[in-house]
């Protein structure tokens, strides 16, 4: 029987599937000086440890490799990104070098690691996730790169923190011109809403400001922030953002109604929040689990997915859950990479993808 994965996003029904995860930020000390550091939280933003605090030169983003049980670290300070173990944090060497002052990373649809630079060139860098150099996306400079998203149409957006602007790319890295210009001071990370809608981190600017698709301003998203960088996603919806200004992670609702400080001020010691990555951790009774990066399927934010060629013949099983933690849906005989999530509601879905030799993925994606 043939299957396809536009069959598996019309049997989804609703979000979420009971996971614990952790909370690691990035901590940028004193800037260019240290003591810089990567924490690691519990899901209640609790029980600071610290996971890495050797090896790391202004650290600025931070990418799992579950497969390859490694963790990313992009250094502006030394131009390099560092390769760790994923458990203990151990260095275990550069993953990549020579690029100037690299921030913010992510992999694309193409399975490639992006990256950007803070300086140099201002050209975003792509590289194979072995570390090996692939190109040079773009030809124009974005100068102080330092927040990174794709549109639904696969087009790339990139900001600049001392240029008070985002630029837009086509899906060939070709520039398409200034897409935000106005009502910014000092961007950093950005990313698209449910509604096609730029949300843009204003470090200086003291909230979040929301754009519509053409590059109009609508509103402050969020407000009652100052320094912010760093976010990330739970699985209902709510945005953890890092406040450099009182050193803490705060938590909002996906309207931009402020919760809670989710981490508290100086938690760990922590004095520059400027990446926050949640890893879920899903307790199993299978020989092992993992929630895998997009080294399976990819990217994780999108209404397109794809499953890397080398993995359809392996896989066993595609299981779907609702909300309450059921398996409502089982596909098998995976014949197809591509999945379509046009016609699905968007939001946060968590699929588990089952290997022959008993081992099971969990996969946490965004529909947008």
């Amino acid at each position: 029987m043939k299957t396809i994965f536009t069959t598996i996003l019309l049997i989804i029904t609703s979000l979420a599937y009971g996971q614990s995860f952790e909370v690691y930020v990035s901590d940028a000390g004193n800037f260019n000086n240290p003591p810089w550091q990567i924490l690691k939280f519990d899901s209640t933003g609790q029980n600071p440890t610290i996971f890495i605090n050797t090896n790391l030169n202004w650290p600025q983003d931070i990418i799992f490799l579950e497969d390859s049980n490694t963790v990313l670290i992009s250094n502006l300070g030394s131009n390099k990104i560092t390769k760790h173990d994923i458990n203990t944090g151990a260095y275990l060497g550069n993953f990549a070098t020579g690029i100037s002052g690299p921030t913010r990373m992510k992999i694309g649809a193409d399975g490639y690691l992006y990256v950007l630079q803070w300086s140099g060139n201002g050209f975003v860098k792509r590289y194979n996730l072995d570390g090996t150099f692939v190109d040079d996306f773009t030809n124009v400079a974005v100068t102080q790169s330092i927040g990174i998203d794709w549109d639904n149409a696969g087009n790339l957006y990139v900001s600049s923190y001392n240029g008070d602007y985002v630029r837009k790319f086509d899906n060939s890295g070709n520039d398409a011109g200034i897409f935000v210009n106005t009502n910014l001071l000092g961007p950093t990370n950005i990313w698209f809403d449910t509604n096609g809608n730029l949300l843009v981190v204003d470090y200086n600017g003291t909230a979040v400001k929301r754009f519509d698709n053409l590059g109009n301003y609508v509103n402050d998203f969020m407000t009652g922030l100052s320094n912010s960088e760093g976010v990330d996603f739970l699985l209902n919806g709510d945005i953890l953002i890092g406040d450099g200004a009182i050193k803490s992670v705060k938590q909002f609702d996906s309207t931009g109604t402020f919760i809670k400080d989710f981490i508290a001020s100086g938690s760990g010691n922590l004095l520059t929040p400027n990446a926050v990555v949640i890893r879920n951790v899903t307790p199993t009774s299978t020989n092992e689990e993992k929630l895998s990066t997009p080294n399976i399927i990819y990217p994780t934010i999108g209404t397109e997915f794809f499953i890397f060629p080398e993995y359809i013949q392996e896989i066993q099983a595609i299981d779907i859950y609702n909300s309450t933690g059921q398996k409502i849906k089982s596909i098998e005989n995976i014949e197809t990479a591509f999945w379509n999530a046009n016609e699905m509601s968007k939001g946060i879905y968590i699929i588990k993808v089952q290997f022959e030799d008993n081992v099971t993925h969990t996969i946490r994606l965004m529909v947008q």
